[in-house]
């Protein structure tokens, strides 16, 4: 996971910091594991991330009662008194989550995250755990 953290710092900070008003980012595994995280400590994006794996469980079980969805998530926007949140499917397995300030452009918040998943999202895959242990 430290390589792998060293491999998105650089662009994790690209998204941080071309849309104004973002506060944290995080990668995460679908069981709901930090994989990576720019602008905010260990803690904050560890609970963010056990957060997330309930949101795409459920957005989930909400898509699948669609006819012709086949139940996967692929964007969750939440809008909150101070900020908005976002979870998008990133990968195998992983997924990009973004915590902004209420004046973020949601737009240009999606497009950057819509790029950054394109352009890593072979670093993004999580394999999936075997035994308890995440792939070496």
């Amino acid at each position: 996971m430290i390589k792998q953290q060293a491999d998105m710092d650089w662009m994790l900070k690209d998204l941080a910091e071309g849309v104004p008003q973002t506060r944290h980012v995080v990668v995460l595994s679908a069981d709901g594991l930090r994989m990576a995280q720019y602008g905010t400590d260990h803690d904050t994006a560890d609970r963010l991330a056990a957060a997330c794996a309930g949101l795409q469980s459920l957005a989930g079980a909400v898509a699948s009662e669609l006819p012709y969805s086949d139940g996967r998530m692929r964007l969750v926007v939440i809008e909150m008194d101070g900020g908005f949140f976002y979870l998008m499917a990133a990968g195998a397995g992983a997924y990009l989550a973004v915590l902004a300030d209420e004046g973020v452009d949601a737009g240009l918040m999606g497009q950057r995250m819509r790029d950054l998943v394109l352009r890593i999202g072979e670093h993004l895959s999580s394999p999936p755990r075997q035994d308890g242990q995440g792939a070496r």
